[in-house]
């Protein structure tokens, strides 16, 4: 599979108050990333600034207008939602990247195109992060919700089915509600729970004419690299293969990581390489190898350097590690942390997904 990045300098200008989680720092450590893997010869691309448009297909205009008079200025959205002078611009950025990155995908392989080998993904690597932010409020640190405003824009672009998976250890709640009556986007979460922001739990399934194409599978805290492949062995890739998207789109967060502040989870760096290559086969089994990745939280600047190289590195690989990388490497087996997980996702979910 082909790989490009979508990186901006201009995600720095982002700048939240001194000790808040989602820092400035963040982004060297994606800048560190992208001279990688320029280094290597890989793609990378400018983001453009999302725009009006797109940004209107999931936001209400009421809420684009605060943030617009705001722009230039310090505010203070939720209680741990801030916005520096220059945030407004880094947000419509971020957006734009996510939408950049999904017309690179659908321009190398256009629906309806012959099924070449291999495939193409791109990895837009953001700041401010999105997942949280509602239709009308921004909050979990995010002000704008990149993944959602470029599913949306995909399903302009004659897009017919979009599948979203998360793995950021916090629900996506401002993505799940952006669709949860749609039934033309999947959305599959996995998180710790219960934790912030609250939401998230099994019986959340949508409504209307999408009720069964949002699929939450609750964690409690504890969940090891081993959990999270068991869940994508018994719930996420029989979904994605009955659900057969034109594009998968995945908001990867690395706060699962063992050493992240913000959760109690025990994933590794090995584990979010397995689980970047099981999207990567995903894609390439059920949407024609079109892949759009953006990320989310992360905040040991540790474990966010080593997971970060180590999803690049299974995006690109040519062929697969042998055996089973995430529970050899990682050392973990699943637990009842991941059965327990499984057991109540199908529990919700068997009436819409009989294969599970």
């Amino acid at each position: 599979m082909s790989l490009v990045l979508v990186w901006s300098e201009r995600f720095a200008d982002h700048a939240p108050p001194a000790g808040h989680p989602e820092r400035v720092e963040r982004a060297a450590v994606m800048h560190t990333a992208v001279g990688r893997w320029r280094a290597r010869g890989g793609g990378v691309l400018a983001p453009s600034r999302a725009t009006p448009e797109d940004l209107l297909r999931i936001h209400s205009a009421a809420y684009l207008d605060q943030l617009e008079r705001v722009a230039g200025h310090a505010a203070v959205l939720d209680a741990d939602t801030f916005m520096s002078p220059a945030s407004y611009e880094a947000a419509i950025l971020a957006a734009g990247a996510v939408v950049t990155a999904t017309d690179h995908v659908l321009s190398v392989r256009p629906l309806g195109g012959s099924a070449a080998a291999g495939g193409e993904s791109a990895f837009a690597l953001v700041r401010p992060p999105g997942h949280h932010a509602l239709p009308d409020g921004g909050m979990g640190f995010c002000l704008l919700n990149n993944l959602a405003v470029a599913a949306a824009h995909a399903l302009s672009e004659g897009v017919e089915r979009v599948a979203i998976v998360d793995y950021d250890v916090h629900h996506g709640n401002g993505t799940q509600w952006s669709f949860y009556a749609n039934p033309r986007v999947l959305f599959i979460s996995l998180h710790q729970y219960p934790h912030y922001p609250g939401t998230g739990a099994a019986g959340e399934c949508g409504v209307g004419d999408g009720e069964g194409f949002t699929v939450n599978v609750p964690l409690s805290a504890g969940a090891t690299d081993g959990d999270y492949e068991l869940v994508f062995d018994a719930i996420v890739e029989p979904v994605l293969d009955a659900f057969a998207p034109q594009l998968l789109m995945v908001d990867v967060g690395f706060d699962a990581h063992e050493r992240d502040p913000l959760a109690d989870m025990r994933v590794t760096a090995a584990g979010f390489g397995q689980l970047a290559r099981r999207v990567r086969r995903a894609a390439a089994r059920c949407s024609d190898g079109r892949l759009v990745m953006t990320i989310e939280g992360g905040y040991d600047l540790e474990a966010l350097e080593a997971s970060l190289g180590a999803t690049i590195d299974a995006l690109v690989e040519s062929e697969e590690p042998s055996g089973e990388p995430s529970r050899a490497d990682g050392g973990h087996e699943p637990t009842s942390v991941g059965t327990t997980a499984v057991a109540l996702a199908r529990a919700a979910q068997r009436r819409y997904w009989p294969g599970l």
